[in-house]
């Protein structure tokens, strides 16, 4: 090496050396290392380059790199070899000045019941981002000059800290505040969970009680189950007592918050129980609430366990008469998934924008016919498979390039996003002790085997259509589906192929119901035809609660109680 390549320049904590086109990484530590390296490579200062990557076109650059029991003060390299997102190598950047950032995602070690031991990043009650994760080693953003040759090394000497405002422990916080009266936090130790992941796992559950608990100990009441991502915060749909602030940059949501609250304790809205049931895991901020290869049994520790105890803490009815449930999108696919895997256990499901319900329709890709889920070929042309877009049809995101942005993030399907959440849930464990892949997030190859085993264990439509002589007459009047057609994700195409399957059962006819919102985009709820997405998602609570109980009063068996809740 010459002397000239020995030239040494610090920047702002970093050192920048120019022999190569290379970046490194340094972890403080005392123990070997094992996680996930992801360094960002950004434009705009405008937000911290962590916070700048996406599965959109107008995404920073990124990098991701495995840590696998890595000596104490050994760097993480990432250099023209390494896999980036959007572009493929740090040789394809252009020179110039750019902010870089890295984070360092920890994985922590567990040891299933199967005996296989997996490297997972533990959710931290941030609900699984990794760029927010408390504990996670991260750098601060320094801009640097790139231009073909710059050695630039980093240190993550800052540590993200705690999740301002988000409680410890919710229960404390539930009971200080106004609301204390009508909303609760039970944090579930699952046996059943537990034992799958070799350690104590927990559920948490916010549970709204209606107005008059207290004053009617006599009273037994229907529960109503919200399926939704992990949220820290207070409470379904943020129940809140105080009226907003105009000025305040939440007042939307706290509006709609506080609407609830009056509509709850005047009376406007039937005597149920309402749970939302938070189940981060360490493959996604939420489990899609069904039994899992990989995931775990969440099905059974919801269902079974952790409803049951709060149905008998809190006087639930106890009976599948007595049961609905509704969500959106991750939602909407668990609450219909919930209303068909366990059919006499719920009386109803009011399903929104759910996720892909048939795998001829998985977001965009046709797994059952598509050659690659990236690109779709004729005999001269080819075209990119497209995942996301805006309701005028514009295309903000392909397939490939979604898969490359979860394949940088973690490896093994540990992304801990979309994508990969899917697969975990769907997919066969591996040799590994990992979900096997269904799709090559390299090449877009197709694994048709896995595919057989998604098929027969997670394809609603496949299920419905194959089980349909025993789930038609218990699903009698219990499926609503709503989804917007222009729906962010093309998850209405899968509905729509739904529809169309159940249109034509017979012995028994489904009387299933659908509604499409015209040019509407992701999370339509279903509202009335005049109703803005805003205005649809604002009520959406209100308006399917009196529907569920309308249906549970005519269905209820003869001696039910249908009294005692309705004062």
């Amino acid at each position: 090496m010459t002397k000239s390549l020995l030239a040494v320049v610090l920047i702002a904590g970093a050192v920048c050396v120019c022999p190569a086109q290379r970046i490194e990484v340094t972890v403080p530590s005392t123990k070997p290392l094992n996680g996930h390296l992801v360094l960002v490579i950004a434009k705009s200062d405008k937000t911290e380059p962590r916070m700048q990557l996406s599965e959109t076109y107008d995404s920073a650059e990124g990098f991701g790199v495995d840590a696998e029991n890595l000596a104490p003060g050994a760097p993480l390299v990432i250099d023209g070899k390494t896999f980036g997102y959007p572009r493929r190598s740090l040789a394809d950047i252009d020179a110039g000045d750019y902010y870089v950032q890295a984070v360092f995602n920890v994985y922590e070690q567990f040891h299933l019941a199967s005996g296989k031991t997996v490297w997972l990043p533990p959710d931290k009650g941030e609900g699984q981002h990794w760029n927010q994760k408390p504990g996670n080693p991260f750098s601060k953003p320094i801009k640097v000059h790139i231009d073909g040759k710059a050695l630039i090394k980093l240190t993550l000497d800052q540590t993200i800290p705690p999740i301002e405002g988000t409680p410890a422990d919710p229960t404390v916080i539930a009971q200080q505040q106004p609301t204390a009266k009508w909303l609760k936090f039970e944090r579930f130790r699952s046996e059943k969970l537990s034992a799958f992941w070799g350690r104590d796992m927990f559920l948490g559950a916010w549970i709204l009680l209606p107005d008059g608990f207290d004053e009617h100990p006599e009273a037994k009441y229907p529960v109503i189950v919200y399926q939704d991502h992990f949220h820290p915060g207070i409470g379904p749909a943020q129940f809140t007592a105080t009226p907003p602030d105009a000025k305040s940059q939440q007042f939307i949501r706290l509006q709609r918050g506080y609407r609830l609250f009056q509509d709850w304790t005047n009376g406007r809205l039937p005597r149920v129980i309402l749970i939302y049931v938070q189940n981060a895991n360490p493959y996604y901020d939420d489990s899609y609430d069904v039994d899992s290869a990989n995931v775990g049994p969440y099905g059974s520790a919801i269902n079974d366990e952790l409803i049951s105890s709060i149905e008998k803490k809190y006087r639930g009815i106890g009976q599948g008469w007595a049961r609905a449930t509704y969500g959106g999108s991750t939602g909407g696919w668990e609450a219909l998934a919930a209303q068909v895997f366990y059919p006499d256990f719920y009386n109803g499901a009011y399903v929104a924008c759910p996720d892909p319900v048939d795998f001829h329709a998985y977001q965009n890709i046709n797994l059952y016919d598509d050659a690659n889920a990236f690109v779709r070929k004729g005999d001269f042309g080819q075209v990119a498979i497209a995942a996301d877009r805006k309701p005028d049809g514009s295309v903000i995101a392909e397939a490939g390039g979604e898969f490359a942005y979860e394949y940088i993030l973690g490896t093994h399907g540990r992304s801990t996003e979309q994508w990969d959440i899917w697969q975990a849930v769907f997919s066969p464990a591996g040799s590994d002790g990992y979900p096997a892949e269904i799709i090559n997030p390299l090449t877009g190859a197709i694994d048709k085997k896995v595919l057989e085993y998604w098929h027969d264990h997670y394809d609603l439509a496949a299920i419905l259509k194959r089980d349909w002589r025993t789930l038609g007459p218990k699903l009698e009047g219990k499926l609503h589906i709503a989804v917007g057609d222009g729906d962010t994700y093309f998850l209405n195409n899968a509905v729509h192929m739904l529809d169309k399957q159940l249109q034509e059962t017979r012995d028994p006819r489904s009387d299933a119901t659908f509604q499409y919102g015209p040019g509407m985009p992701h999370c339509y709820t279903g509202g009335p035809s005049e109703y803005t997405m805003q205005q649809n998602n604002a009520d959406w609570t209100e308006r399917v609660l009196p529907q569920m109980v309308e249906h549970m009063l005519s269905t209820a068996p003869a001696g039910a109680d249908t009294k005692s809740w309705r004062y």
